[in-house]
């Protein structure tokens, strides 16, 4: 199938779909579009990059890694997987002799 073939059925499923969703209107839905929010979800769904990059005919893994941006979602996981230092951060308090110092500049 062509591009124009895919595009032109995908604004057929777009059009039919419309009509039952109205949050569909006026949206732009291209081929890229779904090609790239299928890539997202599989990814959220925790499917292996080089896989994704297969599925999508990316000859090279690292193509994969600039095409797919990571969502809020997964970002907030990447985050929670942190732990806090257990220092406690002190504020730099200078000493007399340092203040004098100063003073005298």
């Amino acid at each position: 199938m062509t591009r124009t073939g895919i595009t032109d059925r995908l604004n057929l499923a777009y059009e039919a779909a419309a009509t039952h969703c109205v949050g569909l209107k006026g949206r732009r839905i291209s081929p890229h579009l779904v090609r790239h929010a299928t890539a997202m979800h599989l990814l959220q769904a925790g499917v292996d990059l080089t896989v994704i990059a297969l599925g999508l005919g990316h000859e090279n893994p690292a193509t994969t890694h600039m095409y797919i941006e990571a969502d809020l979602a997964m970002k907030e996981r990447a985050l929670s997987t942190l732990q806090l230092p257990h220092s406690r951060q002190h504020r730099y308090r200078p000493t007399d002799r340092v203040l004098q110092f100063l003073e005298g500049l």
